[in-house]
């Protein structure tokens, strides 16, 4: 796939079925296409408060050095994998709950590298491609922080690179 194809970072939605179309089209090598796709959530539990609710995220990116580092993760996840495709799409702007937010897609010829070739570039998109989250809840918005969860993520495929 040429590199051109592989990011987009947009604020329209994209169509799921579309997208993997494109990704697979004339390609008779492939076997398995593995998929995510990450809507907003509200994250609200039912009974508790509402400082936990969210009403909207918005998104905002640093242009031209996005892609190029999520060009370079794609690159290395060729590199670690036996993959032909991939395509990672990521919504900036103001985003709603239940709003599809990213798409990962990877395509090879078993499903076990696509698989993991998507877990991989899902982790890495959580915890070192230059997004910059806010959210808004009843009680006023808040930049989103860094998990230590998603750094032990990456830190299984043998990257240590914490987040900020």
């Amino acid at each position: 796939m040429h590199a051109r194809n592989r990011v987009a970072i947009q604020t329209a939605d994209f169509d799921v079925s579309a997208e993997l179309a494109g990704l697979r089209a004339n390609d008779h090598r492939v076997g398995a296409i593995c998929m995510f796709v990450g809507t907003v959530r509200d994250r609200h539990q039912a009974g508790g408060d509402s400082s936990g609710l969210i009403q909207s995220m918005e998104l905002e990116h640093y242009p031209g050095m996005t892609e190029k580092s999520i060009e370079a993760m794609i690159d290395a996840a060729q590199q670690r994998f036996n993959i032909f495709g991939a395509r990672v799409i990521h919504r900036v702007g103001l985003l709603h709950p239940m709003d599809q937010i990213v798409l990962v897609a990877v395509t090879s010829a078993h499903r076990g590298e696509s698989f993991q070739a998507c877990e991989f570039l899902m982790d890495y998109l959580k915890t070192q491609a230059p997004f910059w989250k806010k959210e808004q809840t009843p009680t006023g918005s808040r930049w989103v922080d860094a998990r230590v969860s998603d750094d032990e993520a990456m830190a299984k495929w043998g990257i240590q690179a914490p987040n900020a």
